[in-house]
């Protein structure tokens, strides 16, 4: 197996209209914040609005590890908080028979380091989806789907319901030629499996300390694990995941593993096209560290306050050792930024870093 790559500057390549495609994706995340406020009453995060579940646990980074996985956050042994959010990737609150891919975010406490330029407070946060590869190969194309799904924003929910059954069976069909599709999977055609069981990856890549990295979080108490794949009926019940993690979570301790894929070749696991998967008999992923998350109520309301409607999550927030690589990385830093500014705005309700302990 090839040595991991050292990270340097070069790894990247800026386009030079990057920001005239950011400034569109701000403008149509607000199309979307706005019309999901003005409708509701209330604002969301412009993305992985919904969510289904918020999880207090410990992260505990493994000892001993060898140079090139002892990096950043994971450079020393050592326990952390954390808060996990387990959502679905729509701007704007969808019944859950509209099937859509699972998210998971994870806010770790109490983190020593120098900072990214404009991070606040002293959490490492990871955005993770249930899928090994992002829809777009860049920002002009996914300004360009996220244009169209902001002409659909808290529109027609009958027919997003129906139609999502039908993109499902589709995607059902591509899945037994060995096809996966994230376009159909993002327009309401993923499978509607219980988020407990799924295995979530960064799709993006990531600073690594010395080296570049995507990440990984997956399953491994039995308890879990016997939940992938297992489909949610949703029918009828708007809410469905949210319930169905609540009930799960009261009697389950909850293991993940935090695993990092490097990079070990810059052609065959690129920077600046996520829709290129790193393949894992080419660069494997490797443990780092273990979350457990003991039973608990997944939908506490004070949690869900203190988490939900008062921080914000961005992978822009955390150490400089683990910098967002990639021009969809890149662009996802103002838009994050925008969005839960606009919901502070709206809401009135202050948008914060957890302090110490916390």
């Amino acid at each position: 197996m090839q040595a991991p790559v050292r990270y340097s500057p070069d790894v990247e390549v800026v386009k030079p209209d990057e920001d005239q495609t950011i400034e569109g994706l701000n403008q149509t995340f607000d199309t979307i914040l706005q019309t999901v406020a003005d409708d509701s009453g209330h604002a969301v995060r412009s993305v992985h609005a919904k969510s289904h579940g918020i999880l207090e646990g410990i992260l505990r980074i493994d000892p001993s590890l060898p140079p090139e996985l002892a990096q950043g956050l994971f450079a020393k042994a050592g326990e952390h908080k954390v808060f996990m959010r387990l959502s679905t990737n729509a701007g704007d609150i969808l019944p859950d028979a509209v099937s859509l891919p699972r998210g998971l975010a994870l806010k770790v406490l109490d983190v020593e380091g120098e900072r990214l330029p404009g991070a606040e407070g002293t959490t490492q946060n990871f955005i993770m989806v249930n899928g090994t590869v992002f829809q777009a190969p860049n920002t002009e194309k996914f300004l360009g789907s996220l244009k169209l799904l902001a002409k659909t924003t808290d529109r027609m929910e009958g027919v997003k319901v129906a139609a999502s059954a039908v993109l499902r069976n589709v995607n059902t069909v591509l899945g037994m030629v060995g096809i996966e599709s994230p376009t159909i999977g993002s327009l309401g055609g993923a499978p509607n499996v219980d988020p407990l069981g799924e295995t979530y990856y960064s799709v993006t890549p990531f600073r690594y300390g010395e080296y570049i990295a995507k990440f990984s979080i997956a399953p491994v108490a039995p308890g879990l694990t016997e939940l992938t794949g297992t489909k949610i009926d949703a029918s009828g019940r708007p809410n469905a995941i949210r319930e169905t993690v609540q009930s799960e979570m009261a009697g389950i301790e909850g293991v993940w593993e935090f695993r990092v894929q490097l990079c070990r070749d810059l052609e065959r696991q690129p920077v600046e096209d996520p829709t290129v998967e790193w393949k894992q008999d080419e660069a494997p992923f490797q443990r780092v560290g273990l979350i457990t998350a003991k039973p608990q109520d997944s939908w506490d309301a004070a949690r869900v306050q203190a988490v939900d409607e008062e921080m914000r999550f961005s992978i822009w927030t955390g150490l400089a050792a683990h910098r967002p690589l990639g021009n969809i990385n890149r662009a996802r830093n103002a838009p994050y930024k925008h969005s839960a500014e606009f919901r502070q705005r709206f809401n009135g309700c202050p948008i914060h870093e957890p302090g110490a302990g916390r």
